[in-house]
Formats: C-alpha cells, structure tokens, sequence
C-alpha cells in the first residue's frame, strides 16, 4: 500500500496518476459513457498542496442530470428486478477492483483532498469493506417479517425506492461515495451521483470501476458540477426518489425544501460541534490520545470530530497543558508524506476560515497556546499550524460553531450536570465521547447527551451494522446495516383472510 512507501516514491507514482487524469480529464459518466457536459463547459480542480490545477472537469447542469436520471430510471426496473445474489456478486467484484486499485485512490485523493496518505490509503481499503458488507446484505435485502393474526396473515417485503441521488462532500470522499452507494445498490436502487465541485478525481475512478465489476449501463451515473445548477436539479428532479446528502447544515436545508415539492426522502448526515468529555476519574492518557486523534486527524476536516474539549476542573489544567505541548508536535506538510499527520485544508477559502476563527478565540477572550498562520516553508499550500484555544466559555462562538478544521477548543467543568448542559449547548448533535471509570455516570450522560452516537472510552471505531446519524442540526436518518436499507427501500404489508371474518353490512336490508 502506498502509506508503506517513502515520501519520494508516493510522489513519484502520483505525478504518473496525476499525468493520466490530466490528459483525460473529469468527465461525466452516463448510461455507461464517459461524456462532457451539455454546454462544454468546464471548471478546474486543483491540488490544495500548492493550488496547482490537477485537470479539467466537465460542468454538469440541469440538462446533464435530466439525461442521468433518465438513464437511472431506464435501468430501474431490469436493476431492481435482478436475482439478489447476481447483485451480491457484481457488487463483490466492485470490491475486489477497489482494493487493486486502493494505491491509485489513495494517492489521487490526497492529491485532490490534501488528506494524509497515512488515512487516505485506509479510507479507501474501506470504501471496499463497505461494498462487500452490503453485497452480503443483498441477497436478503428484500426480506419483510411474518405479522399473524387469529383472522389474517399479515407479512411484508420491501422493494427499492427507486432512482436516487446521492451527493458527497469533499473531505473523504470517496468513502463516503461508497456509504452511500453501495446499500443502494445492494437493495437494487440506480443511482445518480453529484460528488463535491472541490474533490470530484476519485468519483470518477469508483464509478468506472463499477463498470468494470459489471454494473449494467445507468444503474451507476454520475454528473460533476456545482450545488446551485447540478445539485439543484437533482434534488428537484421527478425521477429522483431520495436525496442521501453529506455536508453542511444549511445545505440540507436547502436540499428539503428542494425536494419538497416532489415529496423526496431525504437523508443527511450533516454537521457537527461534538463533545468530548473528560472526567477526573477517566484514563487521562487514552483520553488524550483520543481527544487528539479525533480533532486533528484528517485535517480536523470531519464531520465526527470531537471539536470541543470538555474537562473536569480538578484536572483541567495538568490535561491541556500536556494537550497544548502533545498538539505542537504535530507533524505537518506534504500529505503525500507518510510522516505528516495534518495536511493542507480544502481551498484558500476554507483556510481563511479557520484563521479566522484563531484571531477571533483571542478576540472573545480564550487563550491560544498553539496554532494559527502557515507553516514556514508552506505558504504555497493551504496549510495552517494545528491550534489549541482554552479557557473558553461554553457561549462564545469558537465553541458554538463548526470551523471544521484542525482547531481544538477547551472548556472546563465543575459536576456532571455542568457537563451535560455545556455539551447539549450547541445547536448540533452527532456524536459524543465519554471519558470516566463509573460506569453508572458513563451510562447517565450517555442516555441523556443529545448526540446520534456517543462512544465511551473510546474513540470513533465505526461498526457497519449499527447507526450512523446525528439529532438536531447534525442529520435526519442513519446509516449503517439494516438501517441503510430502511432509507432506500419501501415497506409493504400484504393481509390475507384465513377464514370468513365478520364484514360489516351496509345499505343491506
């Protein structure tokens, strides 16, 4: 794999990538045909390691989705109608294609991303673990359950929904394509695909590549662009049955009321601001080692960072303290580098962002023991220094808002009810961490923390079978095993009298 390789041999295998995707470009994929957009337009994505443009890529628009989704609900009926364990087979050659292809992926994602190779190599290998665990599940997929009655038997099977669409961000994107994708293929829905503007390269590779697996033409498209032109007609478009969304709250938003009017399902997994709270009695050095691994790994571009640091008074200041000293040390530069454990963020526009939110911690009043401003050496790039803020209140805005990057912001607390009003003080609610050795206070707060998932003593370790989703702002529905399936399938009961039941008469004599 490619995280095995020295910095100059990654660097060598991706200019060679980067060489191929250049010359052919970021087309859109339709009915099976790689295809420019309707108007030949294009726009540019480029690398956030030195802002140099990595390739063209076609400009998808209403034109180009309504020819995909047209495609997608062509192939519907022969796709959905298919035996489940052709399905599974098809979908179990995706995944063997994407790990011989994983260096590939990998490289060209964090080429396009700026996300460490360190991640990027293992986020690909479970973009396949993703399709062989669906294709498992669809052989079942349509099994219902058996609801007897003295007087009917009542059973019920469910079917696809339908085409959907799917849109994906830009931070890890091509695992999360395949969240999304794979249990809609599994359970025998087409699918439209709208990756992020910013991260479209590797989108390209995975809808290839089912192809290659065997995918019939339009089961699988996928159309490039922007979110005001593509993703608006996606989401509006009557063919489309479900929108799976990925990305920022107020996006979602957007996408509802989109979707509105042609009464679309709709799932987002969206943002987040989540806790990790750390009590005195917890292990203080696993606790520290996830604290840090959460908020800064992947760039702090993640949705289930754990963002806010929220500790116990009695020891508050011995924990950030070996915190502020532990986040200096991070390594960052080349993601491209085995060694460099934070990369460049998105664009020049995100980093401004997140710099912002440093000068404004010391406006507000916290105190900034690291972070902030380029690297020496990086100013090319999209870098900034990894950042740690404390004595900070639970009102200010660097612990109300998402700044969805490497900034970390601590908080201190007096008793367990303190902590649970401070962690349910934000308008999100993904995920929560719970640090503690008592175990009826790690299940009171676990019970009572307004978070889809919470996770105690431990750090975010992902189980396909069980729920991803968040409450409140962070998302409606969940991912994950038979979970999955309930979003991209409809349920039907099927009653059937077992003798002459009483009817009642009307307008008889």
């Amino acid at each position: 794999m490619a995280t095995k390789k020295t910095f100059e041999e990654n660097l060598a295998l991706t200019a060679d990538y980067r060489a191929v995707v250049a010359e052919r470009g970021v087309k859109n994929i339709i009915n099976g045909e790689r295809v420019d957009g309707s108007t030949g337009r294009t726009f540019t994505t480029s690398s956030p390691i030195d802002n140099s443009e990595i390739c063209h890529v076609a400009e998808g628009d209403a034109t180009d989705i309504d020819r995909a989704a047209q495609a997608a609900w062509d192939a519907f009926p022969a796709w959905a109608a298919m035996d489940g364990k052709k399905r599974r087979d098809i979908l179990y050659r995706y995944a063997e294609l994407i790990e011989e292809n994983a260096e590939r992926i990998s490289l060209l994602e964090s080429l396009d991303t700026g996300q460490p190779i360190r991640f990027m190599a293992k986020a690909a290998l479970r973009g396949a673990a993703n399709f062989r665990y669906f294709a498992d599940q669809a052989v079942g997929a349509q099994d219902g359950q058996s609801l007897p009655t003295k007087e009917h038997l009542n059973y019920t099977i469910r079917t696809p929904i339908g085409p959907v669409g799917v849109i994906t961000p830009w931070n890890t994107p091509f695992m999360l394509s395949t969240w999304k994708i794979a249990p809609a293929l599994a359970c025998g829905c087409t699918v439209v695909h709208k990756p992020a503007e910013l991260s479209p390269v590797t989108a390209q590779i995975l809808t290839e590549l089912g192809h290659e697996a065997g995918l019939p033409p339009g089961v699988l498209n996928l159309v490039n662009g922007f979110g005001e032109t593509a993703g608006k007609a996606l989401t509006e478009h009557h063919h489309i049955k479900a929108i799976a969304f990925v990305g920022e709250s107020y996006t979602g938003s957007l996408i509802m009321q989109q979707g509105a009017l042609t009464l679309k399902r709709v799932h987002f997994e969206l943002g987040g601001k989540n806790p990790v709270i750390v009590f005195a009695d917890a292990d203080l050095e696993r606790a520290l080692d996830a604290a840090i691994f959460m908020k800064y790994s992947l760039n702090g571009e993640r949705c289930t960072s754990s963002s806010r640091l929220l500790v116990e008074a009695p020891v508050y200041e011995e924990f950030t303290e070996k915190l502020a000293e532990r986040v200096k040390q991070i390594k960052v530069g080349n993601p491209l580098d085995p060694a460099t454990e934070v990369g460049p963020l998105i664009d020049s526009g995100h980093l401004n962002k997140v710099q912002s939110y440093v000068d404004l911690a010391t406006e507000e009043g916290a105190t900034k023991t690291s972070g902030g401003g380029q690297p020496a050496g990086l100013e090319a790039g999209n870098y900034i220094n990894p950042t740690f803020v404390k004595n900070a209140t639970a009102d200010m805005r660097i612990a109300q808002e998402e700044i969805f990057g490497p900034y970390l912001t601590a908080i201190s607390f007096d008793d367990d009810d303190q902590a649970l009003e401070i962690a349910n003080s934000v308008k999100y609610g993904l995920t929560a961490y719970i640090w503690t050795k008592d175990v009826t206070r790690a299940l009171n707060m676990a019970h009572k923390v307004e978070a889809g998932m919470v996770w105690v003593n431990s750090q975010n370790v992902r189980h396909l079978p069980a729920p991803f989703g968040g409450v409140k702002s962070s998302g409606i529905g969940r991912d994950g095993g038979d979970y999955s399936f309930e979003f991209y399938m409809e349920t039907k009961n099927i009653s059937i009298a077992l003798g002459d039941h009483a009817i009642s008469k009307l307008g008889a004599s």
